[in-house]
């Protein structure tokens, strides 16, 4: 193929070629040749020119295939626009003759459509440089036509076309024949030639004026001609040929070149006319009134109807939004009048009219739903509801007349039954789609929508009021604070005019309605109403019998309420479940005995008012199990049986009832019929065994014997064949946006489901993308409920009864004829296709070969039937037939006696369905296992395939090897390259115009790509041969111009890119994605997007950056309404979805969105932003955006809201002009997606001086905190939009926003953060959330944001804080009114949810408030910063008193309500089996029926509320003065149940001991239960906040009493802190629950002292032996695990150390001793867990008794001495890492423990003191692994030894020695920070009182510090550090003299003093000494006169005694004192210049 790749055709190569590979050659080289030619210059062309076009027109005449025609056409085009035009008019005159030949063999044929071809191509690129030639073309072409036949008048048309694109104004001469000859086109019998002829005319008519004025009528009639047997595509393209057509006529501009001709204009509401006597008269035109439609006997086809439906949407979305916004009620009348009985013709029967209901419900939704934005459509819904009115009035008007008898009254009440019905529906959708957004619409009482829907539901019609009802519901669903006010008005209408039947069933339709519309709205419906409706529901079927003319209307409605009511699921129902069991038995007779006496008394009403009600019992138990699955335990089940007999008795009945009344008793006995069949469907088929045979019996006839009225339909069988053959009946039954009116002309006798066939789907959820459900008729939907019922049965009978009722089944079928046997035997097939299944899914038999043979031959059948559904069925059914039987012998059979028929017949069916039914097997049996049956198969396939004369044939064929390739899997890989040889051979012959086997060649290519699969990267040869192979196939579908065979391209297109990308060329495939993406197909808009979709996931950037630079490049291919050049391809995107209806396909440009933005909003910041603005900034033209009431603020924050509604006012430019709310929401939803995507991009975003500094650096950069302003106002204008979903999600939006930027400072006011400035925008967005109106959900979501604002800290100012603060304490107000007062529009779930989210934002505020205090008290007492005069500390202590004053004045109330909360949830935790304890009614805030509704919101807040309360418990130190003051500000007590009422009530008679006895016991039994078992999805917030709770409680006093006092409770607290720091590796929480460790062991430190306290007191004087012991371990010193404290706590600290230090577990380092590696040092976390358990440890012997203490004081130095070798890394500044200073301070705690002192442990003590001293002497082996270790910290250790230990372990002669020693070591040690610690050290010891330990260190230390300090005064220092320590020395040395005895004392103070003086400089080498020297040299002489005048005798003699050491004394004491003369006057002199701010900065240092 790359051969191809030349300007020149490379005829060497293709003359080496096969036939068909010089095909696939020849098409390569012509696609490159179209892409190079544009792309070379026009020299280089010339060059070649004359051999290109030589080679071209050569091409011509080899008889080329449908695409090569193309190509070369193009080509040639291309090449003369490009390069010379000399020779143009011999390729033309060529062509010509071409066409002019008289041969007309079929090989002949291509030529001359390549030549007709060309032409059109030629004209279309040159144009009018072709002169005047063009009339010699177009009438040789028009004469061509008469004799050509379709392929030929099919490219004919599509030239001409292009003839006319090309030539424009210029081929007016021509104009008249043309349209002639378009004319008699459009009404060919070729589909594909009617669709090229309204592509032709299409475009004559925008130069043809006489089309849309002299000739309009005539083009009208004829394309309603055109209509007549149309199909799908034909009705596309004519109905956009008249819908251009009219608007032409309709907008025309009266040009003066036209003026001559006087055009003719017509207006909106003629052009409407003339639709509509399409729509009404058909195609029989408007000048004939002919005698059929005075007779009455002509009806107007459906495809003419349809079509013109289509065109009433052309017709008006080319006119544009805003032309509909303005003639809206012209065309609402219109459209209405249409259904009207004013038009005898367009309404038959009820089924006529459905149809034109449904057509007329899709010209108002896909204009106003598709056309209009939210503001236009809201004024839309004002018009159709006053169009509701006066069609009313018209009806109140006839009805009121009943005295006159008028006839033509009765008649006009009949059409406006019609047109209400489309107004109500057209009106719920419209509300529908507005959702909350519609509210002004109802809160305008001049419109009156909810009276006038409501007024309605009495009209005498029962579709009327159904549509009523329905459209209550859809008012219901968009606005759910209306649903209980309505449902109260329908209750309150229905029980007031209980006597009127219309107001019984209309009300009673509208309240089922209603109920069905609760499962759709969150928010519910009161838990009461469930009892009314109950009720209601009870007293009509009671009172039924009293009023004989209401019965049947009173029993209907009675059960259609119980039905509607089970829809509210097992919460509400279990509550009714006995009544209406109860009732449920009462309606059937007990015994058959009763049944028989009633049958003898009844007459034909009481049998159809009997009928009626048990019909309807029928339906609501189906309703029950539907909905109330959870119910349905065996119990239930049992009592739901008894009456079934009985009703299968009176099932059996029904034909003799049938016989005795006859019609009156009929439809009721078909309801019944069908009622019990779908009840027992649903039923396990074991529970009415007994009954089968009577079932079957009823069933069979029911499938044989259709009605005659009803030649039957076929609606319901496309649920019976695969989902993929629906591809086989037409485009019509896949998703096309008009399926809702072309599924009409489908069915045979063409059925249309409607509302009023079966009233009790009013409450069902509609199906997938019908807004209104649409039962099927009676006779129908009995058929599909009996074949169901069949499909059950039939699989659990016995074999005998099964191969009688076949046989019986067969001959039914033999026995009728015609469409009457059709019918039946669709019916067969379905109910045997239904059994199949059942039985495959049960593993069940199907039995003996007779019962085999007897299916077979059923089916053999109706494969061969002419109805296309029925041979699908029927392969369906086969396949599963094979599945059932899995024998491999009658498999084989099957598939050749298909071979066998396959080979001899000739007719079309027969080899369509048997071609089908081998594709089926092969699906069924994953690929029949021998090899050599898929060859024999593949092979006739093949040989189908190729069979040209018939389409149909090849189109079935190749579906199903489509369908054998995708099951065979590997096995097929043989014969794919036959395969693709094929289906590319057939793409390049098949003419254009066979669309349906373009599309079989499309799923074939498709499933051959999936077989090869990855193998498509290979680089091999076959592999590459393979790969280019489908991507021509795919080129080739690409250029078909069918659309869903682009569908198919696209989709194989995703799968190459999918399993090779390299090689699919992403450009061209992403130019292929944006041209199509605005296509009229829907299922071309659904590849496209779900290619898009799968290329955004691997490569986003890349077709973003190709979409804008196509669109760029290519203007006229993209529809402009994309605009992808400035908004890109994800604006264009967001337009789409704006537009879309199908709710698919906004899901995947959802999908597709979010990828784009996860993988470049960080890049595209701006971008994505300003996408987001505009989409959001376009509703604030929407009614100012709700109120801001800005009264409350001062001007400044009036001025942003002002900005913010100036937004977006400027509708011309703006690329969103109305977004609907849903895009809205979406929108910000990806701003809260931006967000965290910019967080996870890093910290640069949401820091504003970084990103301003690198913004400077580069100012392509960009950041998030940029934008903050505009975050800020879209945040805004979200939270204040009309639509509740967007308030919820700008709420979400600015709690982001505050979270994330609440710490960013503002760097141009110091001290403040950068949100400060927008307080104003905060405040009036959440103050509407407040409103009393709002729902509960919005006021919840905006007490989470009010909360995180106040703790945020952002505001200071207790004014402006008090904005905020002011809502909370509005809503506090509110929940503590109680719920009495409130009026309950929602579920009382929903006020749990509200009262919870208040508390919890209070407790969030609570909590913040204390922990500033704290932080605040911490500050204050820390000794650092005494004098903090910086103002912002200042205003921050303020504030945190101030918040927490806030709080205060509403703590009262908060603690109690918080402490109600608690209860609740702490109720609501307990398992299933205490439920009989819970209280009846309910707790503080939930009631017992909506427990489960409001178990999520305790779950979601309960944490921070226990934090608060806890700390509020602390605040009040558990002082119960509380349970009367506070209660006086509650206007109720806090609990309307009795059980907490009991509590309050007890408070008093309780003691204030016991009131905080079951305070603390709530408090820690939450948490406990809590920490016990978080589940793993627990959030952390939670599991932290159970800590801190705990943590507060152990702050104080009387709780750690509790806990210390019982010791129980303490080891269970450790036991859950230690399995949570096991779970958790989170180390907040794992600090946390040390801290609580350490409290608790705490409290029973305070416990042990005070028992041993109190046994001293009580003991007196008595001598100390006979004291008890008091701790653990008492005398044995036994600590038992799960019950000891100190063992619980032992084992939380091993946990802790371990899992950061493992080398301190013997069992991993192999031996007891720690034989690991170098010390480490750990993470900041780590190490601040260490501390705290080391901390915990040294206070761990103090909870034991002496002989306990011994057996935990191993372990505890163990561990203490182990963090130390481990952790004591060599710092280079000397300091320690804070686990060295932890242990060191843990290890000081230990040795100076009491226990170490006590009588009884001292001994045992001194021992392991001893052992644990040598462990860290041995730390100085240098071989061992702690040769690194820190010598400074090993010494202090030993200092602490020595200094803390007792007498007897640090006078150990040998650990003495040893310990002198390792200070000798270090005073050698060349490292000075080494000398400075150790010197530091000894200066301790040295001063330590007790002589015995400090005399030995003094005599042999002291001998080498002074020999030290003497070698020094020969090197003087060198550094700072030297210096250092040589001043060290000298303290240590005066330190010795002041403690040395008085004989020493003189020696070494002579021996001191020369020291000294020898580090004194004279004058000169003081000016050139160095600073350490120098510094030395000061030192020294300070020392000198102190030590002078002290030891004034020594000091003399060593004077005298020499000289030069006096001199050089004296002369240093006299420069010192003039340098201190010289310090003073320079300081004078600084001091004056110094500003103040300079001291504030050195005094705070």
């Amino acid at each position: 193929m790359e051969l191809a790749h030349s300007l020149l055709l490379n005829e060497e190569i293709y003359n080496q070629l096969g036939e068909f590979q010089k095909a696939e050659f020849i098409f390569e080289w012509l696609r490159f040749l179209e892409k190079l030619l544009p792309a070379t210059s026009r020299a280089d062309i010339r060059e070649k020119q004359n051999k290109l076009i030589e080679q071209l027109t050569s091409l011509l005449t080899s008889s080329p295939g449908p695409p090569v025609r193309q190509l070369i056409a193009k080509n040639l085009a291309i090449t003369y626009s490009s390069g010379d035009t000399f020779s143009v008019h011999q390729t033309v005159d060529k062509c010509n003759e071409l066409i002019r030949s008289k041969d007309d063999s079929p090989s002949y044929l291509p030529t001359k459509l390549a030549a007709v071809v060309c032409l059109g191509y030629l004209y279309k690129k040159l144009g009018r440089i072709l002169g005047n030639s063009f009339v010699d073309t177009i009438g040789n072409i028009l004469k061509a036509m008469k004799n050509a036949e379709s392929q030929g008048r099919y490219e004919i048309m599509l030239s001409l076309q292009n003839i006319l694109k090309g030539l424009g104004i210029a081929a007016v001469p021509c104009h008249r024949d043309i349209y002639k000859a378009a004319r008699s086109c459009l009404t060919d019998r070729s589909m594909a030639v009617r669709c090229a002829a309204a592509k032709c005319l299409l475009e004559l008519q925008s130069e043809a004026t006489f089309m849309w004025s002299s000739e309009l009528d005539s083009v009208v009639t004829l394309c309603f001609k055109s209509f007549e047997g149309s199909n799908y595509d034909v009705r596309i393209a004519v109905s956009n040929l008249l819908g251009n057509v009219l608007f032409s006529a309709v907008t025309s501009k009266q040009s003066t070149a036209s003026a001559k001709q006087n055009v003719r204009k017509i207006s909106f509401e003629e052009a409407l006319e003339l639709l509509g006597t399409g729509f009404l008269r058909g195609s029989s035109g408007f000048l004939r009134a002919s005698g059929d439609i005075l007779k009455g006997t002509s009806s107007v086809s459906r495809d003419v109807r349809v079509g013109v439906t289509q065109a009433y949407v052309v017709f008006i979305s080319t006119l544009g939004g805003p032309w509909l916004e303005r003639n809206f009620s012209v065309l609402l009348s219109h459209v209405l009048h249409l259904v009207s009985q004013l038009h005898p013709k367009a309404i038959q029967s009820q089924m006529d009219a459905i149809c034109c209901r449904r057509c007329v419900s899709f010209i108002l939704r896909a204009t106003v739903g598709g056309l209009l934005g939210e503001k236009a459509q809201i004024a839309t819904a004002k018009e159709i509801c006053q169009a509701i009115w006066k069609l009313k009035k018209v009806v109140d008007a006839a009805t009121s007349d009943s005295n006159v008898e008028n006839h033509v009254g009765t008649k006009d009440v009949i059409g406006i039954q019609h047109m209400l019905i489309c107004a109500l529906e057209e009106l719920g959708n419209l509300i529908h789609g507005l959702g909350t957004t519609a509210a002004p619409v109802l809160q305008d009482s001049s419109t009156g929508v909810l009276d006038v829907v409501i007024s309605i539901i009495l009209h005498p019609s029962i579709s009327v009021q159904l549509a009523a009802a329905w459209c209550l519901r859809c008012i219901a669903v968009a606005l759910p604070c209306f649903l209980t006010p309505l449902l109260d008005r329908c209750i309150e209408r229905l029980t007031a005019l209980k006597s009127s039947p219309e107001a019984v069933t209309g009300y009673s339709f509208a309240i089922a309605a209603l109920l069905g519309a609760v499962k759709q709205c969150p928010l519910g419906i009161p838990h009461c109403k469930g009892k009314v409706i109950m009720t209601v529901a009870e007293d009509l079927l009671r009172s039924a019998s009293q009023n004989s003319r209401i019965s049947v209307q009173r029993i209907q409605s009675g059960w259609l309420l119980i039905g509607a009511l089970m829809t509210l699921g097992p919460a509400v129902v279990q509550h009714h479940l006995p009544r209406m069991l109860l009732l449920w038995k009462c309606v059937f007779p007990l015994s058959p005995k009763d049944l028989e006496t009633e049958k003898n008394r009844g007459d034909s009403f009481t049998w159809q008012v009997t009928l009626e009600g048990r019909a309807g019992a029928l339906c609501a138990i189906k309703s029950f199990i539907v909905h109330c699955g959870g119910l349905l335990t065996d119990e239930v089940i049992q009592s739901l049986l008894p009456p079934l007999p009985c009703a299968v008795d009176l099932l059996t009945q029904l034909p003799s009832l049938n016989k005795t009344y006859g019609n009156p008793v009929k439809s009721s006995s078909v309801t019944y019929r069908k009622r019990l069949y779908e009840l027992l469907t649903l039923l396990p088929p074991k529970t009415y065994e007994g009954c089968f045979s009577a079932i079957l019996k009823e069933l069979v006839p029911d499938l044989t014997q259709p009605d005659n009225q009803m030649t039957a339909s076929v609606s319901y069988l496309p649920s019976l064949c695969h989902r993929n053959e629906l591809t086989l009946l037409g485009p019509l039954l896949q998703e096309t946006q008009h399926r809702f009116i072309e599924e009409q002309l489908l069915l045979v006798n063409s059925v249309a489901g409607s509302l009023e066939y079966d009233p009790y789907s009013v409450y069902e959820k509609s199906s997938e993308g019908d807004l209104v459900p649409k039962p099927l008729p009676l006779t129908l939907s009995i058929i599909n409920a009996a074949t169901r019922l069949f499909g059950v049965i039939f699989s659990h009978v016995a074999e005998l009864q099964r191969l009688q009722v076949l046989e019986q089944l067969l001959t039914s079928i033999k026995q009728t004829k015609g469409t009457r046997q059709q019918i039946v035997q669709h019916n067969v097939v379905s109910a045997l296709s239904n059994f199949l299944k059942n039985l495959a899914s049960c593993k069940g038999n199907l039995g003996s070969e007779e019962i085999r043979r007897c299916a077979l031959t059923l089916l053999m059948n109706a494969l061969e039937s002419s109805n296309p559904l029925l041979r699908c069925s029927a392969a369906e059914s086969l396949a599963r037939l094979t599945q059932v039987v899995a024998d491999s012998a009658f498999t084989a059979g099957l598939a050749q006696m298909n071979f066998d028929k396959l080979k001899s017949a000739r007719d079309v069916i027969s080899r369509a369905g048997h071609s089908l039914a081998l594709g089926s097997l092969y699906r069924y049996l994953g690929g029949i296992s021998s090899t050599q049956h898929l060859n024999a198969c593949v092979g006739i396939l093949y040989t189908l395939s190729q069979d040209s004369t018939s389409p149909e044939v090849q189109t079935w064929a190749l579906h199903s090897l489509s369908l054998v390739i995708d099951s065979a899997g590997p096995l097929y890989h043989m014969h794919v390259e036959p395969t693709l040889s094929l289906v590319l051979m057939l793409l390049l012959t098949v003419p254009p115009a066979y669309a349906e086997v373009h599309q079989s060649l499309g799923r074939c290519l498709n499933a051959l790509i999936t077989t090869l699969g990855p193998e498509l990267q290979g680089s091999n040869t076959t592999v590459s041969a393979l790969r280019a192979s489908c991507l021509l196939g795919c080129a080739l579908m690409q250029d078909s111009p069918d659309c869903l065979v682009q569908a198919h391209a696209i989709s194989c297109l995703q799968q190459l890119h999918m399993f090779a990308p390299r090689h699919v060329n992403l450009s061209s495939l992403v130019k292929c994605l944006c041209v199509n993406l605005s296509s009229s197909y829907l299922l071309l808009r659904q590849a496209v997007l779900a290619c898009l979709r799968q290329l955004v996931q691997r490569e986003a950037a890349e077709v973003s950056e190709h979409a804008i630079s196509l669109a760029k490049d290519n203007r006229e291919d993209f529809n402009p309404d994309m605009n992808i050049r400035e908004v890109g391809l994800e604006g264009a995107l967001l337009i789409l979805l704006d537009k879309e209806l199908d709710l698919k396909l906004c899901q995947d440009i959802r999908e597709t969105l979010i990828h784009m933005l996860t993988t470049m909003a960080v890049e595209k910041l701006s971008f994505w932003m300003k996408l987001c603005k505009d989409v959001l900034a376009a509703s604030t033209d929407f009614t100012t955006v709700a109120s801001v009431d800005t009264t409350q603020e001062e001007e400044g924050a009036q001025g942003d809201d002002e900005l913010v509604l100036a937004l977006g006012n400027d509708e011309k430019s703006h690329p969103f002009p109305h977004p609907r709310w849903s895009t809205r929401v979406f929108a910000a939803e990806c701003v809260c997606k931006i967000i965290g995507q910019c967080e996870k991009a890093g910290v640069v975003h949401f820091d504003i001086a970084l990103a301003q500094e690198m913004k400077q650096r580069d100012s392509r950069d960009d950041f998030l905190v940029l934008h903050l302003a505009d975050l800020i106002r879209m945040a805004f204008m979200a939270a204040t939009d009309h639509s509740d979903r967007l308030r919820l999600s700008g709420l979400q939006m600015l709690l982001l926003l505050v979270q994330k930027f609440a710490a960013v400072p503002e760097p141009e006011f110091p001290g403040h953060v950068i949100l400060e400035q927008y307080q104003a925008n905060v405040g009036a967005a959440l103050r509407p959330a407040f409103a009393p109106e709002t729902p509960p959900d919005v006021t919840a979501k905006a007490c989470q944001v009010c909360s995180a604002w106040i703790a945020s800290g952002v505001v200071s100012d207790l004014n402006d804080l008090q904005r905020v603060h002011q809502l909370l304490v509005m809503s506090l107000n509110k929940i503590q009114i109680g719920k009495e007062a409130q009026n309950q529009l929602y579920n009382e779930g929903t006020s749990t949810m509200e009262i919870l989210a208040v508390l919890k934002a209070w407790a969030e505020v609570y909590i913040v408030a204390v922990q500033r205090q704290k932080k605040q008290s911490d500050v204050k007492r820390s000794p650092l910063v005494i004098n903090t005069t910086d103002e912002s500390d200042r205003n921050q202590a303020s504030s945190a008193d101030e918040l927490l004053e806030l709080v205060q004045m509403d703590l009262g109330n908060l603690s109690k309500l918080w402490l109600a909360a608690l209860q609740d949830s702490a109720l609501l935790t307990l398992p299933p089996e205490y439920a009989p304890q819970l209280p009846a009614e309910g707790g503080a805030f939930y009631t017992a029926e909506t427990m489960e509704n409001s178990r999520p919101h305790y779950q979601n807040s309960w944490a921070p509320i226990l934090h608060a309360t806890a700390l509020w418990l602390t605040s009040t130190g558990f002082l119960v003065g509380d349970s009367d003051e506070g209660l006086t500000n509650l206007s109720r007590p806090v609990t309307p149940t009795t059980m907490c009422q009991d509590s309050m009530s007890r408070a008093a008679i309780k003691s204030p001991e016991d009131v905080n006895t079951d305070r603390f016991h709530l408090v820690l039994g939450i948490s406990v239960e809590f920490l016990c078992s978080p589940r793993s999805d627990a959030a952390m917030e939670n599991i932290t906040a159970c800590l801190h709770a705990l943590q507060a409680l152990l702050d104080v006093p009387w709780p750690r009493s509790k806990i210390g006092s019982d010791q129980e409770l303490s080891v269970e607290l450790l036991n859950v802190l230690h399995r949570l720091t096991l779970t958790r590796e989170s180390p907040d929480i794992q600090l946390a629950a040390l801290e609580v460790v350490r409290q608790i062991l705490f409290a029973a430190q305070e416990h042990i002292k005070e028992k041993r306290r109190s046994a001293e007191v009580d003991d007196g004087a008595e001598e100390k032996e006979t004291l008890p012991e008091f701790g653990e371990g008492k005398d044995t010193g036994g600590l038992i695990p799960g019950k000891s404290l100190v063992f619980a706590t032992l084992e939380m600290c091993v946990c802790i150390l371990v899992r950061q230090l493992p080398q301190l577990n013997p069992k991993i380092t192999g031996s007891p001793g720690i034989t690991a590696g170098n010390p480490q040092l750990l993470s900041e976390n780590g190490s601040r867990l260490v501390s705290a358990a080391l901390a915990i440890l040294s206070d761990v012997p103090a909870v034991c008794s002496p002989e306990g203490s011994v057996a935990v004081l191993p372990t505890i130095l163990y561990l203490i001495i182990g963090v130390l070798g481990e952790t004591a890394v060599k710092l280079p500044t000397g300091q320690l890492s804070l686990t060295v200073a932890a242990s060191l301070q843990a290890l000081k705690g230990v040795l100076s423990s009491p226990m170490a002192r006590a009588e009884k442990s001292r001994t045992a003590w001194n021992e392991l003191l001893c052992s644990a001293l040598v462990t860290v002497l041995d730390f100085w082996n240098s071989d061992g692994p702690h040769q690194e270790l820190d010598e400074g910290s090993l010494l202090t250790a030993i200092t602490i030894f020595i200094l803390s230990a007792s007498q007897e372990v640090t006078t150990m002669e040998c650990l003495q020695m040893s310990c002198i020693e390792k200070f000798k070591l270090a005073l050698e040690s060349k490292d000075p920070v080494v000398q400075l610690k150790c010197y530091q050290l000894l200066l301790t010891i040295f001063q330590y009182p007790n002589q015995a330990i400090s005399y030995p260190y003094i005599h042999s230390l002291v001998p080498s510090i002074v020999g030290k300090l003497q070698e020094a005064e020969k090197s003087k220092p060198e550094n700072s550090a030297e210096l250092q320590v040589i001043q060290e020395g000298i303290k240590v040395v005066a330190a010795v003299i002041a403690i040395a005895k008085e004989e020493h004392r003189t020696d070494l103070v002579a021996c001191f003093l020369p020291m000294l003086i020898s580090f004194l400089l004279d004058e000169n080498a003081l000016g050139s000494a160095t600073s350490s020297a120098r510094n030395l040299h000061e030192f020294a002489l300070q020392y000198l006169m102190q030590i002078g005048p002290q030891y004034s005798s020594v000091f003399k003699k060593l004077m005298a005694s020499s000289p030069p050491m006096k001199a050089r004394l004296e002369l240093a004491v006299k420069g010192n004192q003039e340098s201190l003369k010289d310090k003073t006057a320079s300081k004078h002199a600084k001091t004056a210049g110094k500003s103040s701010s300079i001291q504030l900065k050195t005094n705070f240092l």
